[in-house]
C-alpha cells in the first residue's frame, strides 16, 4: 500500500510542476517568438507535447514511486538525487528556451538531462527494474527533443535576437 500512497503524491506534484514551468515560460505554439521560427519538418503539431509530457512525467512519478518505496536498497538516495537533479534540469528547459530564448544553451541542457536520466535508469534499474523500464519511453523522447532543439538552432542561427510577429489593433 505504501508504493500507492507515494505514487498518488509524486504523479501529481510531477505533473504539476511540469505544467507550472510550461506555464511561467509561455511554452508552446502561443508563444510568439516561438511562432517565428523556422521549424523542421518533422516537428509535432502542438497537442502531441501536452499529450506526451503528461505521459513522460506520469511515467516518471511512478517511477520514483517504486524507488521511493524500496526502503533499504542499495543506492536508493543515490537514485533520488540523480532523478531529482535531472527532473529540475528538466523544468528549467522551458524557461531557458521559450522565456530567454536560449536556444543553443537549451540543447546543451537537454545533453546534460539526458546523461543525468540515463544515469538516473542505471541505478534505477539497479533497486528495481521496473522503475528503468518506466524511465525508457523519457530517454527515447530526450534523444527527439534533442534532434529537434538542434535542428531549430541550425535554422535559426539568430533565434535570440528574434522578435516574433507583432500583434495588430483594429480600431
Amino acid at each position: 500500500m505504501s508504493y500507492v500512497r507515494w505514487a498518488l503524491f509524486t504523479v501529481p506534484a510531477i505533473v504539476f510542476l511540469g505544467f507550472l514551468s510550461g506555464q511561467i515560460a509561455n511554452s508552446g505554439y502561443g508563444n510568439l517568438w516561438f511562432a517565428g521560427l523556422a521549424k523542421p519538418s518533422f516537428m509535432p503539431e502542438g497537442w502531441v507535447f501536452g499529450a506526451a509530457w503528461t505521459l513522460f512525467y506520469t511515467l516518471m512519478g511512478l517511477a520514483i514511486a517504486v524507488i521511493l518505496h524500496a526502503r533499504g536498497a542499495k543506492l536508493r538516495w543515490l537514485a533520488i538525487l540523480f532523478f531529482l537533479v535531472q527532473l529540475v534540469a528538466n523544468y528549467a528547459w522551458s524557461p531557458l528556451f521559450f522565456r530567454f530564448h536560449m536556444v543553443p544553451e537549451s540543447l546543451w541542457l537537454i545533453v546534460f538531462i539526458f546523461v543525468m536520466a540515463a544515469l538516473t535508469t542505471i541505478l534505477f534499474a539497479r533497486i528495481r527494474m521496473i522503475a528503468a523500464i518506466l524511465m525508457l519511453p523519457y530517454l527515447g523522447w530526450l534523444v527527439f527533443a534533442g534532434i529537434l532543439t538542434l535542428s531549430i538552432d541550425t535554422l535559426n542561427p539568430n533565434a535570440a535576437n528574434l522578435v516574433g510577429p507583432g500583434l495588430s489593433t483594429h480600431i
